[in-house]
């Protein structure tokens, strides 16, 4: 028989050494019959546990090899390779040609076959077709054993040695001897799976009971197959070393394959951590904003709720809850406003390391959501201030509108009490000549009298509709009131119009008048009239807001004083003609038959109202002096909260500016940054004392109804929202921080090389903005060596890097995005794909996984989380429960939908 393969393997002389000896098949040395029976059994099983997977197997070796069908069938599935299309005829041609094309194949893998021939195989030469199926297993399952740079035979004895070392009795040093008492096999299973074996029971003088369990052990729960009886083994002197090499090598296999397992479900389990930690937070920041968005939800309406109160007293109460809201219920939401942002820029930044997709809020949830919220409300907020403070004054100005107009109307219907009687009565058809023009004049002062009223009636109109125009709460009643006296006004003109008229017709019987009289009741008519208005001034409400305002009422009320002297010559003048009527009276001895016939209006009524007016006077003197004392105080409340708020202000506006350079100008390292910063944020808070005291002297401007302050151009308002901003600028660079400690610790990024990012970044940012323009980033990334020159290349690679960093197309680099492209170019990360090639580990090289699978790989709860989220597997190689790890796998990274 000729060397068949040997012409076509020259080229492979020095690849397969570690064969050389084993190559050595002498055709004239017949086998030892107790290893050709081993070879056989070890042999068979060995082909049909690789066999099985195509559904198929072998009873007898050297037949079922013989038309070469099932040999061809053996290498696919062992290779994993496709072989040429076998002959189906049953001639002997076919047959041997069916063996070339597999012993070809073998020859492909620079297998060097040495006195193997098609010839032999087909005829069923045992000895050459155990020697072609041992040559099958040192090629495809003991060459690639490597241990410590030795392989194959000597790779798979070392492991050996290694894995059995530490167990008693056993001493491998070869593939035969040392495997007699089944010591060696029963420690390999229990150094990888020591629940299977009860190693300290087994003893050194029973070694068919010690092969048989190691047997029976392997093939229960390792799936490999039994491929050597121990009775054959412990009666061999010598057992055979291909035999005992096949067995032992599938052990390694089934090891080995294991310890890939458990790297790959480690793997997912540190992904699934991941995975599940970032989820716990999305959960988190989605209540959080929602808590939020439905506080501010329930608390914008009460804010924009403009229900009219009807005295100042109930719109003061609604200025305490709105107080109390302020100081009590809003800073914990501002709180936790800022926490959301720093929650929202840490699960960003995590999910970056993990390299994971960037987290998107659910509708309406989004950071820019909540602050677009939070700006609605403070609008809502300041309307609702400054609706309060409009509504007190507008209630002040009504409550005095209400008193003016009720005293008006009293003096007013106190007046006309009578007057309609007065018009309507006959008495002229009775009085004689003089009584009548004494009746004439009477009627002419009373028209004096009515005119001197217009101005009065005229004001409680005006006053009236004043009220119905500023909403007055009870204008039902002021109308009605009002109409009533407009109604009798209307009356008694026409009243006085047709008494008039009677007493013209009867006016030739008059001949003559007491012209004193006449002039009495002139001249007490007006002057009763100003000493009941000086006596309405004097009485008259007043409000003020300023020590302007209450001077410019000093100063009028002094005026008015100066006018009394004159007043009072005019009362003595009026005073003096009622004496000259006694007098005349007396010297022509005329009696008098009862009161002036022109007036009402008597010298006593004139003295007693001249004496009340005189009363009121150091009153009104008093009332004002108190006012301008109030306003004193006023104007100290002014002084004393614009210091306060001058002081709060400035330390505002320093802190604002420092924070600005400390982010610039941070040295040290990042935990150093990190404390210092933590350290400046815990001074800032010390300062919350002059706040608050702040907030009292602004009480008490609310309180004293202060509504200007020419002493400061600070509002409390505006310094509210600068301390907010103030704290929430020193957490946000305290969060920027502790997200490049992040960047740094997932990325293993070193401290100098965060001193280089920082130092360029500050370096091209020339306005200290905290942020690169384009041409600035670009000159950044030129001295850190990247090649971005103005040309072609350059350009692409600049847009391709600006694509990162600014997604957004804002045109400004942050310092976070810088950090996170530097890192992202310097480190690396797990990959979909690599979950992926763990999953298939875990799966045994198929394209889907069963529950069972995981559940054996993997902690239970990560195990179930999968289970959970895994699509079914569809492929043409599905089986019932197939799940489909593939798609699960680009999902983690947001290559597609989970």
């Amino acid at each position: 028989m000729v060397d068949y393969h040997a012409a076509n393997n020259q080229s492979a002389g020095g690849v397969q050494t570690y064969m050389e000896q084993e190559n050595d098949w002498d055709r004239d040395l017949l086998l030892d019959p107790a290893w050709e029976k081993q070879q056989r059994k070890t042999f068979t099983a060995w082909c049909n546990s690789h066999l099985r997977k195509a559904g198929t197997q072998i009873e007898n070796i050297e037949e079922d090899f013989r038309d070469g069908l099932k040999l061809m069938l053996l290498l696919e599935v062992i290779s994993g390779e496709r072989l040429p299309k076998p002959e189906r005829g049953k001639m002997r041609v076919h047959k041997i040609n069916n063996v070339n094309k597999a012993l070809d194949f073998i020859a492909s893998k620079g297998v060097k076959l040495v006195s193997i021939g098609a010839e032999e195989i087909v005829d069923g030469n045992t000895k050459m077709t155990l020697g072609m199926i041992w040559t099958i297993i040192l090629r495809f399952a003991i060459q690639d054993i490597s241990v410590e740079e030795t392989s194959a035979k000597e790779g798979l004895l070392l492991w050996c040695q290694r894995k059995t070392a530490p167990y008693k009795n056993v001493n491998v040093q070869n593939f035969h001897i040392s495997w007699k008492d089944g010591l060696a096999f029963n420690a390999l299973i229990h150094r990888h799976r020591p629940d299977l074996i009860d190693y300290d029971s087994l003893r050194k003088d029973d070694p068919v009971t010690n092969l048989n369990n190691a047997f029976e052990v392997a093939e229960k729960h390792l799936d490999i197959p039994k491929m050597l009886d121990a009775e054959d083994i412990v009666g061999t002197l010598r057992p055979d070393e291909k035999a005992i090499m096949t067995y032992v090598s599938c052990f390694y296999h089934a090891f080995s394959g294991a310890q890939k397992a458990e790297t790959a479900a480690n793997r997912i389990c540190k992904v699934l951590a991941v995975n599940q930690e970032n989820e716990q937070m999305m959960e988190d920041y989605e209540k959080l904003a929602s808590d939020l968005l439905e506080w501010i939800r329930r608390t914008i309406p009460w804010l924009e709720n403009r229900t009219q109160e009807k005295t100042v007293k109930d719109l003061q109460a609604k200025q305490e809850d709105f107080r109390d809201y302020r100081t009590v219920h809003k800073p914990p939401k501002v709180q936790e406003k800022c926490q959301l942002e720093i929650s929202f820029n840490t699960l960003q930044t995590k999910l970056r390391l993990s390299n994971r997709p960037a987290f998107m809020p659910s509708e309406g949830r989004m950071v820019s959501d909540i602050n677009l919220a939070w700006l609605s409300l403070e609008g809502a907020e300041k309307g609702y201030e400054e609706w309060i403070l409009s509504e007190i004054r507008r209630l002040e100005r009504l409550e005095h509108l209400a008193e003016k107009f009720h005293q008006k109307a009293a003096i007013h219907e106190s007046w006309t009490d009578g007057k309609e009687a007065m018009l309507t009565q006959k008495d002229y058809e009775t009085s004689t000549l003089s009584e009548v023009k004494a009746l004439l004049r009477k009627h002419e002062a009373f028209e004096s009298d009515l005119a001197a009223h217009q101005d009065r009636v005229e004001q409680i109109a005006a006053i009236a509709q004043e009220l119905n125009e500023l909403d007055y709460y009870d204008a039902a009643s002021v109308n009605a009131r009002c109409q009533k006296i407009c109604e009798q006004w209307d009356s008694l003109g026409s009243l006085t119009q047709r008494r008039k008229e009677s007493l013209e017709r009867t006016e030739k019987q008059l001949e003559t008048i007491d012209e004193l009289y006449l002039e009495y009741a002139k001249r007490a008519a007006p002057f009763n009239n100003w000493m009941e208005g000086a006596m309405e001034d004097l009485q008259d409400m007043f409000i003020v807001h300023n020590i302007e305002e209450i001077q410019g009422l000093i100063t009028a009320h002094e005026q008015f004083k100066s006018t009394l002297p004159e007043a009072n010559k005019e009362r003595e003048a009026i005073q003096a003609i009622q004496a000259e009527v006694q007098k005349i009276a007396q010297s022509n001895g005329i009696k008098l038959s009862g009161a002036n016939p022109y007036t009402t209006i008597t010298p006593q009524s004139i003295d007693s109202k001249w004496e009340k007016a005189m009363a009121m006077v150091p009153q009104r003197d008093n009332a004002l002096q108190d006012e301008l004392n109030k306003q004193n105080s006023n104007d100290s409340l002014r002084a004393t909260f614009a210091a306060q708020a001058n002081t709060v202000g400035a330390y505002i506006q320093a802190k604002m500016e420092e924070i600005g350079r400390i982010s610039i100008e941070m040295n040290g390292t990042l935990e150093d940054q990190l404390t210092n910063l933590k350290e400046y944020q815990k001074s800032i808070l010390s300062y919350m004392p002059e706040i608050n005291k702040l907030e009292g002297y602004h009480q008490h401007i609310q309180e004293a109804l202060i509504f200007d302050n020419q002493y400061t151009s600070y509002t409390m308002e505006h310094l509210r929202v600068g301390w907010e901003q103030l704290l929430t600028t020193i957490a946000r660079t305290i969060n920027e921080v502790e997200n490049q400690i992040l960047t740094r610790d997932a990325k293993g990024i070193s401290q100098e090389q965060l001193y280089e990012y920082r130092a360029s970044f500050n370096h091209f940012d020339k306005d200290h903005s905290g942020g690169l323009k384009a041409e600035e980033f670009k000159a950044c990334l030129i001295s850190l060596g990247y090649d971005v020159e103005n040309d072609k290349q350059g350009d692409a690679e600049f847009n391709r890097i600006m694509g990162i960093v600014d997604p957004n197309s804002t045109g400004t680099v942050t310092f976070q995005a810088f950090i996170d492209f530097m890192s992202r170019e310097t480190t690396d990360t797990d990959t979909a794909d690599q979950v992926i090639a763990s999953f298939k580990i875990l799966a045994g090289d198929k394209n889907f996984i069963t529950a069972d699978e995981l559940r054996r790989e993997l902690p239970p709860d990560q195990a179930e989380y999968c289970i959970a989220r895994m699509a079914p597997y569809t492929g043409p190689d599905a089986v019932p429960g197939a799940l489909d790890y593939m798609s699960f796998s680009t999902a983690l990274y947001g290559e597609s939908d989970l």
